[in-house]
């Protein structure tokens, strides 16, 4: 069968890939076409645009590359009309993905979604254009079953992917500091985001909190393509396509909220959840998410505040400085957190996610 997958940033491709690694087990035959990075070129899959021209992020951000954006969305339409693949899956990205899955509905194209927008926390509107355009839902969080059957919307649950990438990787910790020219102090890791805004806001008040904890050291989380952005790193070594060692490494981290909170949890690491956007996007986001308490999933799915988030005004030296002291101690505050970490992992799946999903997806398609 032919697939045609659509990821427009770093934890699309990584989730695409491994979609696309057991797409090709269970279908020896399967053609993929696809929008992403280099893990799902490695799966063999033909990338026909890289996810790093495709990354915007905030109303604002948006707004200035509208004009870009729209482009590729003409040039994905009629790329998919010229493959004719048997489905379409799109992975997040909901901003184009929504769009593109009306006019795939027009088409008579299926369309299978993996890995919900966050109508949950806003923009619920979005939930019509998703009952009436998308033909079948993967969710990964527990709690967006729960969430799509008040709208009458039957949703595909097998677990979190990122344990499978967990699960799999192979972790090197025993050389990590040799090899990266590490001292015996203990490691607080500062993985500072994966987009260029987001290190070049993140990262300097990250930094301004090293001078406090000279018996630890600290390390970045760094990304190949923005090497530019840590020049100013304050001599903080940086290393480059070893976060999942460096988190198995690690005492504590300061981790800018997204997958990664997600990720540190996982590798029994406490933390501090960092957030800092544009200001405008902010107040605009803020207006309109209605009911949500969190902004990491960590305590999205927890529902409770298993780990600090500092948001904006809050995510200033003095607060990181004072939280980060509070998860140093091996005490009772650190203890509860390690826990509820296990609470977490227990809610999502059995690290085969992906596996099921794929056998899914050609079980569906069998039948239609």
């Amino acid at each position: 069968m032919k697939y045609y997958i659509i990821s427009g940033e770093a934890s699309g491709d990584l989730h695409a890939s491994n979609l696309a690694k057991q797409l090709f087990l269970a279908d020896p035959k399967a053609q993929i076409r696809a929008w992403g990075g280099d893990l799902l070129r490695k799966t063999g899959a033909t990338v026909v645009k890289d996810y790093k021209d495709l990354a915007f992020m905030g109303f604002v951000e948006v707004a200035l590359h509208l004009k870009k954006i729209l482009k590729n969305l003409s040039f994905c339409k009629k790329d998919i009309l010229d493959f004719l693949p048997d489905v379409v899956i799109l992975v997040d990205y909901p901003g184009f993905n929504l769009r593109l899955a009306k006019f795939l509905h027009t088409k008579k194209i299926k369309v299978f979604y993996y890995i919900s927008p966050q109508v949950w926390a806003w923009k619920k509107s979005r939930v019509k254009i998703i009952k009436q355009y998308v033909d079948e839902m993967f969710v990964i969080l527990p709690f967006e079953q729960d969430f799509y059957k008040k709208y009458d919307i039957h949703v595909h649950y097998f677990g979190h992917p990122l344990l499978d990438v967990v699960r799999q990787y192979p972790i090197q910790t025993t050389n990590f500091k040799q090899t990266n020219q590490l001292d015996n102090r203990p490691i607080i890791a500062i993985l500072p985001g994966s987009r260029k805004q987001e290190i070049l806001r993140m990262l300097p008040t990250m930094l301004k909190i090293t001078k406090y904890f000279t018996e630890y050291q600290f390390v970045i989380a760094g990304i190949e393509n923005h090497k530019n952005l840590y020049i100013n790193s304050q001599g903080i070594k940086v290393v480059y396509n070893q976060t999942y060692n460096l988190l198995a490494s690690s005492y504590a981290a300061l981790v800018t909220s997204g997958t990664a909170t997600l990720e540190t949890a996982l590798f029994n690491v406490p933390q501090v959840v960092c957030y800092k956007g544009n200001f405008f996007s902010y107040l605009i986001a803020k207006h309109l998410i209605s009911g949500i308490k969190y902004i990491s999933l960590v305590n999205l799915i927890a529902d409770d505040n298993v780990v600090t988030e500092l948001i904006q005004k809050e995510m200033n030296v003095d607060c990181v400085k004072k939280e980060l002291e509070k998860i140093l101690p091996d005490n009772q505050y650190r203890n509860q957190m390690l826990k509820a970490y296990q609470n977490l992992h227990q809610q999502l799946g059995d690290g085969f996610a992906s596996k099921y999903i794929a056998e899914k997806i050609i079980e569906l398609l069998k039948i239609n």
